[in-house]
């Protein structure tokens, strides 16, 4: 049966995005990966992650210094 819940905890978000717990907290973190807090509890809303994934961003690649 597929999973109807609107949110996702943080640990739930990272094994769906093949990242492990801490990096998922630091993105959380930096605003990467967007959260609601309830209470001293972090969501993740499952359309904010499916949208993430739909559209990614390029990474910050810096030119190597010569």
């Amino acid at each position: 049966m597929e999973d109807k819940r609107l949110t996702l905890s943080v640990e739930e978000a990272a094994k769906l995005l093949g990242i492990g717990r801490n990096l998922a907290y630091d993105r959380v973190k930096t605003g990467e990966i967007p959260v609601l807090k309830i209470g001293r509890r972090l969501l993740v809303p499952r359309s904010a992650l499916e949208k993430l994934l739909a559209e990614p961003k390029p990474p910050n690649v810096t030119p190597a210094s010569k």
